[in-house]
């Protein structure tokens, strides 16, 4: 079996993905702050885990994949205080709807979901801060306990920042910053009238951003485990300071491969709430545009590079999904006895390779894609035979299954019927013929001649069959 490369954010390299335990991934993808519903650009990253995750199976691995919940930070406090809610009933709001979002987009139920306000985790970062304490890595200063940079000589590996020049004893108590304010971070936060706190060995207070994932990781994976995952967003300074208090508290390697999705633009601009162009997956759902073509937009592009994504790339996305499934439906009327021809086991045989060929080289998703459409291209021909036989469209379809069981796009899309669709499509391009639109109208017929569908203009209008 070809073994599956990734590039691995400490060092830049691509490197295999070899698990510590034998044919068992143990990987852990930073899960969403729940102090909003998670939006389009979030859900590029956990798509591309799932693709990871799916992927993983797909070549006989077993995963154990942990996504968290950031339940207690500054965020989620404000949102609380805001909405004159407890932070718990808050939270819990945002969590469900994370559900609804990955169980319309098709993605798979990782193993374990922790909380960090659950109980065994707050004892965990407890223990945590404490082994750091014995081991010299932090001081104390009004109640609360810091992290000390400069007692890590490595920091600063994974995001390849300069810390030559921080001045030391200088702190931030804030959960997120920029690199230009590389500082000491807060591990364990002193309790303020306004916040949750906990009565611990510590003292009152509540955790820091940082400390949560790695103590949520190390108890559900091990001191060291596979690989984790999250946005580029979370390179620094979240994924930096989980590395130094993880191995500065055990003196092991705390993770073996990083890995980090890419920025998602939106109609060509970075997306932000003051730009009004931050969209979630049931927004998108709400306007109209399917599930499945939102999920296949956000896979459709390698996850190292920015994907833009627009409108007119989900209605790409739904005439991409929707010539897979028509091929997958004619395969299922095929009637003609008799096995796979040679030449159609060489097509599939070929094809697959070329999907796992991709694949295999840092999940290459575009590359695998082409694969895809290259074998439905050759199963459209197929299929314009007369000589095709039950085997010979079993052989394509069970390719293109294999290949979904990772895509996990096709053959469920929202859809309506074919018959109903073509209809729909033709009575669209009457429609432009009369407004004398023809650039539109021949864009019809040549997106149904792609879907082996042939028209045939009369003085009583528009017929069609299959070809």
């Amino acid at each position: 079996m070809s073994q599956l490369r990734l590039t691995n954010t400490l060092g830049g390299k691509l490197e295999p993905l070899t698990p510590l335990e034998d044919a068992h991934v143990r990987m852990y993808t930073c899960g969403l702050t729940v102090y909003n519903r998670g939006h389009v650009g979030n859900f590029r990253t956990f798509v591309s885990q799932d693709i990871l995750r799916r992927y993983l199976k797909h070549k006989g691995y077993r995963v154990t994949q942990v996504v968290n919940f950031t339940d207690v930070d500054d965020k989620t406090i404000d949102g609380a205080h805001a909405a004159g809610m407890g932070l718990r009933e808050y939270t819990q709001k945002f969590i469900d709807y994370f559900f609804e979002d990955c169980a319309t987009l098709g993605i798979e139920r990782a193993e374990h979901y922790p909380r960090a306000t659950d109980p065994e985790y707050i004892d965990a970062m407890v223990d945590l801060v404490r082994k750091l304490e014995e081991r010299g890595h932090t001081y104390r200063s009004d109640g609360s306990i810091y992290f000390k940079v400069d007692s890590f000589p490595e920091y600063g590996k994974l995001s390849r920042i300069d810390v030559s020049g921080m001045k030391a004893g200088a702190r931030v108590d804030s959960d997120e910053y920029e690199k230009e304010n590389v500082r000491d971070f807060v591990l364990w936060k002193g309790p303020k009238d306004d916040e949750p706190s906990w009565e611990t060995a510590l003292g009152p207070g509540r955790p820091g951003w940082h400390l949560e994932c790695s103590a949520m990781g190390m108890k559900l994976l091990g001191e060291t485990f596979d690989l984790h995952g999250g946005g580029v967003d979370l390179i620094f300074p979240h994924h930096e300071n989980e590395i130094a208090q993880s191995e500065g508290a055990t003196g092991k390697p705390f993770v073996r491969h990083w890995m980090h999705t890419e920025f998602l633009l939106v109609e060509g601009e970075k997306m932000s709430k003051s730009k009004g162009n931050q969209f979630t997956v049931k927004e998108l759902v709400d306007e109209g545009y399917s599930a499945m073509a939102i999920r296949y937009l956000l896979l459709s592009v390698y996850y190292r590079q920015q994907l833009n994504f627009t409108r007119e790339g989900l209605r790409q996305a739904e005439t991409a999904i929707r010539r897979v499934d028509d091929l997958l439906d004619r395969l299922s009327e095929v009637s003609r006895e008799g096995e796979a021809a040679g030449a159609s086991k060489e097509t599939v045989a070929r094809e697959l390779a070329a999907f796992e060929e991709a694949m295999d080289a840092d999940l290459n998703t575009s590359a695998a894609l082409a694969a895809l459409f290259d074998l439905v291209k050759e199963g459209n021909t197929a299929l314009s035979s007369s000589s095709i036989t039950k085997g010979d469209a079993r052989a394509f379809r069970e390719a293109i299954e294999r290949m979904n069981q990772v895509f996990g796009v096709f053959g469920r899309s929202e859809k309506l019927s074919l018959d109903e669709e073509v209809e729909r499509l033709i009575q669209e391009r009457t429609q432009a013929r009369a407004r004398r639109d023809f650039e539109r109208a021949d864009a019809i017929r040549m997106e149904l001649e792609d879907r082996g569908i042939a028209l045939e203009d009369s003085p009583t209008g528009t017929r069609w069959r299959r070809k």
